[in-house]
């Protein structure tokens, strides 16, 4: 029987309950089991000292907590100087991130003695994944009409979705029986009929393709298109059937190996770099109750392993990442999915970029000279992207050519021998773990990851036909973002192809990309606002309520420990009269302790009615005990992230705040002018200060820092030296670090930060009230589990004793 471990983050109850079993067991390292069951939890076994089995990191946790034992015994001046890491990790270089993660213009400076970090909300990039594709066909094949009407409950006009692995099992049988014999290179009857086999073998290629099937990666929409009227099979009336259906596929757009490890990578990076403390910083805080961490993800496939990944490296976590996807992270699509609410703005902006590329028109007027570059319509496009157009089409169709080739040869040997007898299938479930490249495939001269030529030649040809229509002679930029993205991949994982013009295919697509990303959100400062806030508007709210209550809850700290000390001074002076009341042990000052700190935290979470706990530093060894830090993450598409930033630039051009400046300083505006691309595992960071010294009602009590960090935005082609020689061996780029967007030494407080957002975000009344999450009611009944649990000597004597 095999069993599966994987990390969770207990419930304030759930930790006081760990407390209690290891007060009652007198252990400072005590095992024992919980079982959830419809949102209550019960210690249902007590193991004692236990050990968890393949954690390098439980000994080294144990090892040091053996150590503090034994120095708090023997040698107590030594227990608190000593680090609370193992000696032979205090000179070890920070966790190898150098390769990854690069420094940017003006890092993360340092702040005053008199402020402590109270908040840190990122929201982050995906890391780099596969090309999305989409494969869309008419089909009238009976088989495929039967299998709609089989899964969308027999009614003839409504479309059906398959996700499942039964569904794709079924459509995959009947797409094989369907695909014509003919080879990639031969040609049909008719061009038409040519085409559609040419689909349907793509559509069978990719439901092959893995061994397996997961809905996180393909989907297929079903759509009926046109009916007519048959008789009923038992001869009384009339019915509908479908004749003629649209069949979409969506596939591709899944996290590399490379992906992973950024993520990974940029988790280690954040928890070495964000949390300035003691000892070990972030970990150290989040074991003693002072870090309250959310982890949110869009619905995409991609995000959400980024996120884990993530997480992986942020709390140094072991294992595979679906566990800790389940149990860490947070969906929420209605925050960070979808365009749906500036569609009609994009498709102006992008007929507007049309417009200006393909008529030639100059983006700036030589008797009207801008005051700032990034104010004219279309900045950023370069001045001859008319006649690069052309071009690129023309080294499209030199290297879909050769992939063609390439196709035509494995389809050949397939027909003579399984290649698979000699390569194993790409295994997509084994694959989520893993951060190395597949040597074999590669060594084996097939492209990286599962993609085999068939599929990669399906891709180059599609950009080839959508990119420029022969026949009207009419070009379509909105592909131009596709063809640099296949590129950009194909350099970075199938260099070893050796596809003659892919490095100039590049370089042409590239400086169309950088003039066409940035204007898809808006060809103008004003018009990148308003498309920004419709896109962001929720996400917007959400991180000023994550402000808001990381404030009132520092407020709430501040006001109960100047209430704590006000108390020691006056007990100081009535000492006499306290000594002869009766004196409390240990255990019940620790718990007194933890009960005046009982404080509220997120309103709009799930958690937001149970108590949070902080430990008395008397008997936690902690320095700064008043460090209880926020941290949210937000894992999302290049959209939201544009969106978001679009928002932080320009935010003062409303009218309600024209007479503010920019919350991004001027040296950063150009910069961000000049960044044309916020790229794989790309980040904006808010971090909140408070300063200590300042009174609670002044507006500099609390500061806000705004970093971003273009993410891997770094060419295959950039540097030649023998650091770049072994990232593109592992097909990885570097992620590059945080630059500022303020001036060092200004001043942003929460009060500006919330007066600027406030137009643009969604209200804190709007949103809608936390969802209550269905317990997992595992094997037992409630009944059963109260039963068992009143049989339980050590609860009852438990409530004996007034607990």
């Amino acid at each position: 029987m095999w069993q599966v471990r994987y990390p969770v983050l207990l419930t304030p109850a759930e930790k006081q309950m760990a407390r209690e079993v290891c007060i009652a067991f007198r252990q400072s390292v005590c095992g024992f089991d919980l079982l959830r069951c419809e949102g209550r939890s019960y210690v249902c076994d007590v193991n004692g000292w236990s050990f968890v089995k393949n954690s390098h990191k439980y000994y080294d946790d144990a090892a040091c907590v053996l150590r503090k034992m034994f120095l708090d015994a023997k040698a107590p001046h030594l227990s608190s100087a000593i680090p609370p890491i193992l000696p032979w990790k205090v000179n070890e270089p920070v966790q190898p991130t150098e390769g990854l993660t690069r420094q940017g213009s003006g890092i993360i400076g340092t702040f005053g003695q008199s402020e402590e970090l109270r908040c840190v909300i990122a929201v982050i990039r995906h890391g780099d994944r596969t090309p999305k594709q989409k494969v869309k066909l008419k089909v009238t094949e009976e088989k495929l009409l039967n299998l709609m009407l089989k899964y969308n409950g027999g009614r003839p006009r409504a479309e059906t979705k398959l996700k499942s692995a039964i569904q794709l099992q079924d459509l995959l049988d009947a797409t094989r029986m369907l695909v014509p014999r003919t080879r990639p290179d031969r040609e049909s009857d008719s061009e038409a009929e040519g085409e559609h086999g040419e689909k349907l073998r793509q559509v069978k290629a990719v439901l092959e393709e893995g061994g397996h099937f997961s809905g996180i990666y393909r989907k297929v929409q079903l759509k009926p298109l046109k009916w007519i009227k048959v008789a009923k099979s038992n001869g009384e009336g009339e019915e509908e059937r479908p004749v003629e259906a649209l069949m979409v596929l969506k596939y591709g757009g899944v996290l590399t190996h490379a992906g992973r490890k950024q993520a990974e990578e940029l988790g280690r990076y954040f928890r070495n770099n964000m949390y300035p403390g003691e000892g070990t910083g972030l970990l150290r805080l989040h074991s003693t109750y002072r870090h309250d961490l959310k982890i949110y993800s869009s619905d995409e496939g991609r995000v959400q392993m980024s996120a884990a990944a993530f997480a992986k490296g942020l709390l140094d976590l072991e294992g595979q990442l679906t566990p800790i996807l389940v149990s860490l992270v947070s969906k929420d699509s209605s925050m960070l999915d979808g365009l749906d609410n500036a569609s009609i703005e994009m498709d102006e902006a992008k007929a507007r970029l049309n417009e200006i590329i393909t008529s030639s028109l100059k983006t700036v007027h030589s008797d009207e000279s801008p005051e700032f570059s990034w104010m004219v319509d279309g900045a950023g496009l370069p001045s001859n992207a008319s006649e690069l157009l052309p071009k690129l089409v023309s080294l499209i169709k030199k290297v879909t050519e050769q992939v063609r080739l390439l196709a035509k040869d494995e389809d050949e040997n397939l027909t003579e021998t399984n290649l698979y007898d000699i390569i194993p299938p790409y295994d997509q479930a084994k694959a989520l773990g893993k951060t190395n490249i597949d040597v074999d495939r590669i060594a084996s001269g097939l492209p990286c990851g599962s993609e085999g030529f068939l599929l990669m030649y399906a891709r180059w040809k599609k950009l080839e036909r959508d990119l420029y229509n022969e026949r009207k002679e009419r070009f379509d930029i909105t592909q131009i973002p596709d063809v640099y993205d296949s590129c950009k991949y194909d350099l970075l994982h199938n260099a070893h192809l050796n596809l003659e013009g892919l490095d100039e295919l590049f370089k042409v697509a590239q400086a169309l990309a950088d003039g066409v990303i940035p204007n898809e959100y808006g060809i103008n400062p004003s018009q990148k606002l308003k498309i920004g806030s419709k896109i962001a508007r929720r996400l917007l709210g959400k991180l000023l309520i994550d402000l808001r209550n990381t404030r009132e809850e520092a407020i709430s700290v501040a006001e109960l420990k100047s209430n704590h000390d006000h108390d020691s001074s006056f007990t100081k002076t009535e000492k006499e009269n306290s000594d002869a009341k009766p004196k409390l042990n240990k255990n019940d000052e620790v718990r007194k302790s933890i009960t005046l700190n009982d404080i509220s935290m997120d309103q709009d979470d799930d958690d937001d009615k149970e108590t949070k706990y902080r430990l008395d530093p008397k008997y936690a060894n902690v320095k700064t005990p008043e460090r209880h830090v926020r941290t949210r993450l937000y894992f999302t598409s290049e959209s939201h992230i544009h969106s978001l930033m679009n928002v932080l630039r320009y935010c003062n051009m409303d009218e309600s705040l024209e007479e503010e400046d920019s919350l991004v300083c001027y040296n950063a505006l150009e910069r961000l002018y000049r960044t044309k691309e916020l790229d794989y595992m790309s980040y904006i960071v808010l971090r909140m200060f408070e300063n200590t010294e300042v009174a609670l009602e002044d507006p500099k009590r609390f500061r806000i820092e705004l970093t971003f960090s273009r993410g891997a935005d770094l060419s295959p082609l950039e540097k030649n030296d023998s650091e770049a020689a072994s990232l593109h061996q592992e097909h990885t780029l570097p992620i590059m670090g945080p630059e500022r967007l303020q001036e060092i030494g200004s001043c942003l407080t929460l009060e500006k930060m919330e007066m600027m957002f406030r137009p643009f975000a969604m209200p804190a009344e709007d949103f809608p009230p936390p969802s209550i999450p269905a317990g997992f009611s595992g094997y037992f009944s409630k009944s059963v589990l109260e039963r068992l649990v009143n049989l339980w000597p050590f609860h009852k004597h438990a409530h004996s004793n007034g607990k």
